[in-house]
C-alpha cells in the first residue's frame, strides 16, 4: 500500500509537473507572442520614427538652404545700401561743389557786369567832356576817329558779355543735367525687375548672347553717367595692330589731359546662372567654383589681349573689365578676394555696373571742371585783351584830347585873323560888298557887325587910347557867333 501510494504521489507528481511544464511553456509561448506583437509595433513605430526623421532633416536642409538665401540677399542688400549712401554722399558732394561754383560764377558775372557798367560810364563821359569841347566843323570828322575806336571796344565788350553769359548758361545746364541725372537713377531702379527678367533671359543665353546683354547693361551706364558718346567716349572702335590683325574693345572714355580707358563688357555668366538656380549644395558649390574660374580666365584672356600697346591708344596702365550682374560681381569677390589683387597684377580692375558708375560720373565731373577751367582761362585772356585794348583807348583818347586842344588853339588864332582886330578879313570883304561889288547873298550881319566893332575898338577905347591887342573873350565871342552863323542850305 505504501508502494503503491507512493507511485500515485509520484505520478500526481509528475502529472503537476508535466501540467506546470505546459503551463509554462503555453505561457511562455503566449508571452512569445505578446513580445513579438510589441516587437513588431515597435518596429513599425521605429520605422514611422525613421521617415518622420528624414522629412524633418529633408525640411532642415531646406530651411538651411533658404536661410543661406536670405543671408546672401540681405547681404546683397547691406551692400546696395551702403553703394547708395555712398551715391548720395558723391551726390551732396557734387550740390555743394555745384552751389559754391555758381555762387562764384555769379558773383564774378556782378562784378563783371558793374565793371561793364563803369566802363560804358567813363567811356560816355569822356566822350561827352571831348564833344562839349569840340566845335561843328571838326565834329564829324571826331565821331569818325571815336568810332573807329570804340567798334572794335565794344566788340570786346560784347564777346566778353557772350563769354560770361554762355558761362552762367552753362552752369545753368550743369543744374538742369544734375537733376536729369537724377530722374535717370530713379527710372534705373524702376526698370530693375524688367532687366532682371531680361537678365534670366540672357543668361541662359550662349555666350554671343551673354556678351551682347553685357553690352546693352554697359551702354546704359554710359548714358547715365553724363558722358557723350562721339565726344568723352567712342563704342567698338576698329584699331588696327603693328602685326596687321585688328582688335576692337567694347568702349573706350577718354580723360582730360589726352589719357584714354578701355572698358570690356564680353564677361559671360553661365557659371553664375546655375549657381542661382541650383537646387542642391553640391551642384551650387560647383557653379560657383566654375562662376570664379570663369572670372580668372577672362582676366588672362584679357590681360593677353594688351590694349595698352594699341596704336594710337593712349591708354592708362589698366584696362575696366566690365561684370554685367551686379550681384554676380559681388559673389565672385565675396569668395575669391583675391581676385581684385590678381586682376590688377594682370592690368586689369574689376568693375560693376554701380562702382563703374560712379568712375564714370568722376570722369563726368573732371570733364565738368576742365570745361570750366578753359572757360575761366578764356575769360581772363578775354580780360587782359580788354585791359590792353582799355589802355591803348586812353592812350588814343589823350592824344586825341592834346589834339583838339591845339586844334581849338588854331581854330582861335584863324577867328582872330577873320572876325577880330584892325583890318580883319570879314571888314575887308565886307568893305568890296559896300563898294559895289555884287554877290548873291551876304555874310552873317551879326558877325560882320562885330567884326566892324572889332575894327573900331582896336584904336579907340572908352578913354581914347590906342589898343594894341584884342582881348580874348572878343576872341571867343568872335568865334562864338562864327559858330552860331546860318548855314547855307
Amino acid at each position: 500500500m505504501v508502494a503503491a501510494g507512493g507511485v500515485v504521489d509520484i505520478s500526481i507528481i509528475m502529472s503537476a509537473v508535466a501540467a506546470l511544464a505546459v503551463g509554462l511553456i503555453v505561457g511562455w509561448l503566449a508571452t512569445k507572442a505578446h513580445a513579438d506583437q510589441i516587437r513588431a509595433d515597435l518596429i513599425e513605430e521605429r520605422r514611422e520614427l525613421d521617415i518622420e526623421l528624414s522629412a524633418a532633416r529633408q525640411q532642415l536642409v531646406q530651411e538651411s538652404h533658404w536661410r543661406e538665401e536670405c543671408e546672401l540677399l540681405n547681404n546683397e542688400l547691406r551692400s546696395l545700401r551702403d553703394i547708395n549712401a555712398s551715391l548720395e554722399a558723391d551726390l551732396r558732394e557734387v550740390t555743394t561743389r555745384l552751389e559754391s561754383t555758381q555762387l562764384h560764377a555769379e558773383d564774378k558775372i556782378r562784378q563783371m557786369v558793374n565793371s561793364e557798367q563803369r566802363l560804358s560810364e567813363q567811356f560816355e563821359n569822356l566822350a561827352n567832356r571831348i564833344f562839349e569841347h569840340s566845335n561843328r566843323r571838326v565834329d564829324e570828322q571826331n565821331r569818325q576817329s571815336l568810332h573807329g575806336l570804340l567798334t572794335p571796344l565794344r566788340e570786346q565788350l560784347d564777346g566778353f558779355r557772350r563769354q560770361v553769359q554762355d558761362s552762367f548758361g552753362q552752369e545753368a545746364r550743369e543744374r538742369h543735367t544734375l537733376a536729369h541725372e537724377i530722374r535717370n537713377l530713379q527710372q534705373l531702379n524702376a526698370q530693375m525687375a524688367q532687366e532682371a527678367l531680361n537678365l534670366t533671359r540672357a543668361l541662359k543665353g550662349d555666350n554671343k548672347t551673354q556678351g551682347n546683354w553685357g553690352e546693352v547693361v554697359l551702354t546704359r551706364v554710359l548714358e547715365a553717367s553724363g558722358l557723350r558718346e562721339g565726344h568723352e567716349y567712342q563704342t567698338q572702335v576698329s584699331i588696327e595692330t603693328d602685326n596687321r590683325s585688328r582688335m576692337q574693345p567694347d568702349v573706350i572714355v577718354r580723360l582730360p589731359q589726352g589719357k584714354d580707358v578701355v572698358i570690356d563688357a564680353k564677361m559671360t555668366l553661365v557659371a553664375y546662372e546655375r549657381y542661382f538656380n541650383a537646387e542642391d549644395d553640391y551642384t551650387r558649390e560647383a557653379a560657383l567654383q566654375e562662376h570664379i574660374a570663369s572670372v580668372r580666365n577672362h582676366m588672362r584672356l584679357l590681360g593677353r589681349k594688351d590694349y595698352q600697346q594699341l596704336p594710337g591708344l593712349r591708354s592708362l596702365d589698366y584696362v575696366l573689365m566690365f561684370i554685367p550682374v551686379e550681384p554676380a560681381f559681388l559673389l565672385a569677390i565675396d569668395r575669391q578676394p583675391e581676385l581684385i589683387s590678381e586682376a590688377l597684377k594682370n592690368n586689369i580692375m574689376l568693375v560693376s555696373p554701380t562702382t563703374l558708375l560712379v568712375a564714370l560720373r568722376t570722369i563726368a565731373n573732371l570733364w565738368r571742371y576742365e570745361h570750366q577751367s578753359r572757360n575761366a582761362q578764356k575769360i581772363a585772356e578775354r580780360a587782359g585783351r580788354l585791359y590792353d585794348k582799355m589802355r591803348l583807348f586812353v592812350d588814343d583818347m589823350s592824344a586825341i584830347g592834346q589834339s583838339l586842344d591845339k586844334a581849338q588853339d588854331n581854330y582861335r588864332q584863324a577867328m582872330k585873323k577873320l572876325a577880330s582886330g584892325r583890318g580883319n578879313l570879314l571888314v575887308q570883304a565886307e568893305s568890296f560888298r559896300e563898294l559895289g561889288v555884287e554877290v548873291k547873298r551876304g555874310i552873317n550881319p551879326d558877325l560882320v557887325e562885330q567884326a566892324t566893332a572889332q575894327d573900331e575898338e582896336y584904336f579907340l577905347t572908352d578913354d581914347g587910347n590906342v589898343q594894341e591887342d584884342n582881348d580874348f573873350s572878343s576872341d571867343t565871342a568872335a568865334a562864338a557867333a562864327y559858330d552860331n552863323r546860318p548855314q547855307p542850305r
